[in-house]
C-alpha cells in the first residue's frame, strides 16, 4: 500500500506509513442527507427577516432596508459555512431592525406631543 503524503510502499496491512507516519485507514464517505449541503450541523443563526420587513414596513423605511440586506445575507453566508459572517450579518440586521423600530417610535412619539400641543394651544386662544 503506498502512502498518499510520501509515497512510500509500505505492507498492505500497515495502519500507519513506516515513513512519516500518516494513518493509511481510509475513512469510508459519510452520506450527507438532501437539502443539508452547506450547513454545519447544530449551527442555527436567526436571520430576523420578518422583523426587519415589519420594521420597513411599519416604523423606518431607510433603516429598515439597511436591515433587509444584512437579514438576507445570514442564509447565503450559513449556507457556504460562514458561521462568523452570518452571525455578524444577524447582530447587524438585529441592530438595523431595532434601529427602524426606534425611529418609527419616536416620530410617533413627536407626532403625538405636537397635537396634544395643538390642542392646548388652540383651547387656550379661545
Amino acid at each position: 500500500m503506498f502512502c498518499s503524503q510520501c509515497g512510500t510502499n509500505n505492507v498492505d496491512t500497515a495502519t500507519f506509513c513506516g515513513q512519516c507516519g500518516k494513518s493509511l485507514q481510509t475513512v469510508p464517505p459519510v452520506a450527507v442527507p438532501p437539502g443539508a449541503v452547506g450547513q454545519t450541523p447544530g449551527a442555527y443563526v436567526p436571520n430576523y427577516l420578518v422583523f426587519a420587513i415589519l420594521a420597513t414596513i411599519m416604523c423606518c423605511l431607510p433603516a429598515g432596508v439597511v436591515a433587509i440586506v444584512y437579514a438576507a445575507q445570514v442564509n447565503s453566508k450559513l449556507q457556504i459555512g460562514d458561521i462568523l459572517g452570518a452571525q455578524a450579518a444577524s447582530k447587524n440586521a438585529k441592530l438595523w431592525c431595532w434601529i427602524a423600530a426606534g425611529a418609527g417610535i419616536g416620530v410617533f412619539l413627536i407626532w403625538v406631543i405636537v397635537v396634544v400641543l395643538g390642542g392646548v394651544l388652540s383651547n387656550m386662544n379661545r
